[in-house]
């Protein structure tokens, strides 16, 4: 019996243990009272500066979201500007608390790298840039082609599997930053500029002549872009993921940061779960109960996030389309808050 006692005492000790390791991240960000998100080094629409100094974009509110739900104040949020190569080594060293910059979710990434996607935040795909004057309609017009391209990204490796899946030649033009991509493309160091659309998007209108450049209809490969925080901390892995998907589950119930303080009042079941009035499921993340009408009330829904920063009414333009809900012809879908 004494025996069975120790067994259950050293068990109990180490599942103490492991509860206190699983919630270092919450307990460092809570205690400096600032989260350190990783962003991209500039690019319109999701991560970007504005002419106050100020971080804005789609990336930016999912690093918002989560300061919110765990601080309480989504501006208690320290951005740290990351090059693609830099981004991982940042994350897997502690430097930033999770990383929310443009990042593609692989299959590589996911089981070598010592990181966890939390889901996606923008489902896109890779395509290309050129310049009009080079008089090409279709990306399989492209053979000999010389193209920009970041290195150390996926943009990278599926370049070269298109052409070589095309018997199409190329040749590289490697930069470290997107900034970089755009300058040798209006420099006329390479003849098309390669990334994921969206990201063509927002680098085009940085052109001295965005009307002189298209994106050409070719998309060659599928880009689900989303936060990623280090494995072996489940609780923080948990609270990145639900706020992302509380944001897509108050679009589908209709609560919005403009009625968010009436639907407290709501007798939807699935509502004041989001809004934290029922259920009690900020106690199973560690955190308040009002996580989810933190997020809302200082971030918005998923919808308001995306129309907020790339949608029809911003400078990139960009329709909803397979980051639509499901219930909207879409494949935007989360997980119940129940």
């Amino acid at each position: 019996m004494k025996k069975l006692a120790t067994v259950a005492a050293s068990i109990a000790a180490a599942l103490t243990f492991s509860a206190a390791a699983q919630a270092a991240t919450l307990d460092d960000v809570q205690s400096r009272d600032t989260l350190r998100c990783g962003v991209s080094d500039g690019l319109p629409g999701f991560s970007v500066t504005d002419s106050d100094g100020n971080w804005v974009g789609l990336d930016v509110d999912t690093c918002k979201a989560v300061a919110a739900a765990v601080l309480g104040d989504a501006d208690k949020v320290e951005f740290v500007s990351l090059t693609a190569v830099e981004r991982f080594t940042a994350l897997q060293s502690g430097e930033v608390d999770m990383l929310s910059r443009n990042t593609t979710w692989t299959t590589t990434r996911d089981a070598s790298l010592g990181i966890n996607f939390t889901g996606t935040n923008y489902y896109d795909g890779q395509g290309f840039l050129i310049n009009t004057d080079l008089g090409v309609t279709s990306a399989t017009e492209l053979d000999g082609a010389a193209v920009c391209v970041a290195s150390g990204t996926t943009t990278e490796l599926n370049l070269a599997d298109y052409f070589e899946a095309q018997g199409m030649s190329f040749e590289p033009v490697l930069y470290d930053t997107s900034d970089q991509t755009v300058a040798g493309f209006e420099a006329g160091r390479c003849d098309v500029l390669t990334s994921d659309t969206s990201q063509l998007a927002a680098l085009r209108i940085q052109l001295s002549d965005p009307e002189g450049a298209m994106i050409l209809p070719e998309i060659i490969s599928k880009e689900p872009l989303g936060p990623a925080v280090r494995q072996g901390d489940d609780q923080w892995f948990n609270i990145v993921k639900w706020a992302l998907f509380l944001q897509v589950n108050a679009e589908e119930y209709g609560v919005s940061s403009s009625n968010v303080d009436d639907m407290l009042e709501s007798d939807d079941p699935n509502v004041s779960r989001i809004v934290g009035t029922s259920g009690d499921l900020g106690s199973l993340l560690g955190l308040p109960s009002d996580w989810g009408y933190q997020i809302i009330s200082q971030v918005g829904n998923y919808a308001e996030m995306f129309e907020r920063n790339v949608g029809p009414d911003t400078p990139l333009e960009l329709e909803r389309g397979t980051n639509a809900l499901w219930t909207d012809g879409g494949i935007m879908y989360a997980p119940p808050v129940r």
